[in-house]
């Protein structure tokens, strides 16, 4: 890892080319068609740690890793809600738990290792009519091959969003839909969620292979495409409904405020305390997201894409903590970790001999120093609902679509 500096990186400073991406980012125009306006009878999700329910755990015990990441297998993890530990990484119930609750449907269940996957785990294949979740925690939206070429090393290749596509196209598909009619039915039927992913695309270069802003910064086209593409293929095989979410605010995140601690004052926004520098990274890749699914979506009017604003909700909460019922101190400290400025040690996991538990998880936001507790969680699932996906669909009206970040359909 790198050490922690005096001052952060320069801010980086945008190509043109990125500019005009984000720039296509301010003209959103109403649609006729809302993901709240509809009853959805599934929920397929891909994404990572962030909304996995449990593929991690599933298939954890057959990978070669160290061992410390199986804290997450061990209380505290799961101990609000569930109870004991269910492969979520939280106190409970994750926002992709409170958004099949909003829309009357059961927890969605956990692809790897189950019947769908070939394997009998328990369930039948009617248990997947009310939709799978491909979320796989440490999962990139980057395949291992782009990292190699920087030299970055990532945790759990074989999970990329490009697999997990793979995953619902050869292998989940054919199980579930027997008829053509039955498969157009349901995934007209069904809300897909397109993330979140991408955050440990930015996580493994900055925290286990030690790249700077500007190498990091270099990602963000590739990831938003590997992105857009995943959406633009799932429409193909006929999905109508995508909800594509955007990534969190890195820069509140109490490992990375650990990590990047700084007696730079400037490098601190003075009402959350969060980092700029690591904010501005996030808000570019949400830029430039945004930009590229409105293209998507001008190509597609039959289609509805909803970008989920994930950094805007989460604000909130750091903006006004109090208002959202933790305390001022929970809003940047992690509520389950080691010795440290904000609760987090580097190299004390939650849950690892050593580590503490905050006794009211409800008063934090931070979880573990990289997810939320249930608390935050359903904050964040209540303004998505009622906001995001609520607003204006996604419409580009005359701007610039980068051809190399679009696949046209």
């Amino acid at each position: 890892m790198a050490s922690s500096s005096s001052s952060s990186p320069k801010t980086p400073v945008l190509s043109p080319h990125l500019i005009v991406i984000f720039l296509a980012t301010i003209i959103l125009l109403p649609s006729n068609t809302h993901a709240s306006l509809r009853k959805f009878k599934s929920i397929i999700s891909f994404g990572d740690s962030l909304a996995d329910t449990g593929n991690l755990a599933r298939v954890f015990p057959s990978l070669d890793i160290a061992s410390d990441l199986g804290n997450f297998l061990q209380l505290p993890y799961g101990e609000t809600f569930f109870h004991r530990p269910t492969g979520r990484w939280s106190n409970g119930r994750l926002v992709i738990d409170f958004i099949a609750q909003k829309f009357g449907l059961p927890f969605i269940r956990p692809f790897l290792g189950s019947c769908a996957d070939g394997n009998a785990f328990g369930c039948t294949i009617d248990d997947f009519r009310h939709g799978v979740n491909f979320a796989v925690a440490g999962a990139t939206a980057l395949d291992k091959e782009f990292f190699d070429k920087y030299g970055v090393e990532i945790t759990f290749p074989f999970a990329s969003l490009k697999n997990q596509l793979s995953w619902f196209e050869h292998q989940f598909l054919p199980v579930v839909c027997l008829e053509p009619q039955d498969c157009k039915t349901y995934l007209e039927n069904t809300l897909f969620f397109v993330g979140e992913i991408g955050g440990n695309d930015y996580n493994d270069p900055f925290f286990k292979s030690n790249k700077t802003l500007d190498v990091v910064q270099e990602f963000i086209p590739h990831v938003v495409k590997a992105i857009t593409s995943t959406v633009v293929e799932l429409i193909k095989l006929g999905a109508k409904t995508l909800i594509v979410p955007g990534n969190f605010p890195i820069g509140c995140n109490s490992k990375y405020l650990t990590k990047y601690q700084s007696s730079n004052k400037s490098d601190y926004d003075p009402e959350t305390g969060c980092l700029n520098w690591l904010n501005e990274l996030s808000r570019q890749h949400n830029m430039a997201l945004r930009a590229q699914l409105g293209c998507i979506q001008n190509q597609n009017p039959n289609v509805a894409i909803v970008y989920a604003d994930n950094y805007g909700a989460s604000m909130r909460l750091y903006h006004n903590p109090e208002k959202f019922g933790f305390s001022r101190l929970g809003s940047l400290y992690s509520c389950c970790g080691g010795e440290g400025p904000y609760n987090i040690s580097l190299t004390t996991n939650c849950g690892s001999p050593g580590s503490y538990t905050c006794p009211d998880p409800s008063k934090y936001i931070c979880w573990d120093g990289l997810h939320f507790t249930e608390a935050a969680n359903r904050h964040i699932a209540n303004i998505l609902v009622e906001e995001s996906f609520d607003g204006p669909t996604l419409t580009d009206e005359g701007y610039h679509c980068s051809s190399d970040m679009v696949t046209d359909v």
